[in-house]
């Protein structure tokens, strides 16, 4: 590989390693670790899974807002308490919880692995 292609393999594998890590102020649990919190009646806990996956399979007390209508729904949440985001994989709830701290939310935690490392 010359030079060039060396440039883009790096910078390839930096915005790959930047996506997947999680931004500052955004803390990450296991689902083990869910459970403890569930006792807690302020916090909030959101599933950002599409509306049918939610019917197929979903954890109580998690209420589902897809991710998709986050942005639009995001009045519903109350930005004085925490927030508990799950999907899947802990990926789109991790974009989630992006873009709930663009909107001013400071007490957020996303469930690593998500529902399927839950399991």
């Amino acid at each position: 590989m010359d030079l060039f292609q060396w440039v883009i393999a790096l910078v390839f594998v930096f915005l790959i390693v930047k996506w997947l890590m999680p931004a500052k102020g955004i803390s990450t649990i296991s689902g083990a670790e869910v459970q403890q919190l569930t006792k807690d009646k302020k916090t909030q806990f959101i599933d950002v899974r599409t509306t049918g996956e939610f019917k197929r399979n979903h954890r109580k007390p998690f209420k589902n807002i897809p991710l998709s209508d986050l942005n639009k729904r995001s009045s519903e949440l109350n930005k004085e308490e925490s927030i508990v985001l799950l999907c899947q994989s802990g990926m789109r709830s991790m974009k989630a919880a992006k873009q709930l701290k663009k909107q001013g939310f400071t007490k957020i935690i996303n469930v690593r692995g998500g529902l399927g490392g839950w399991q």
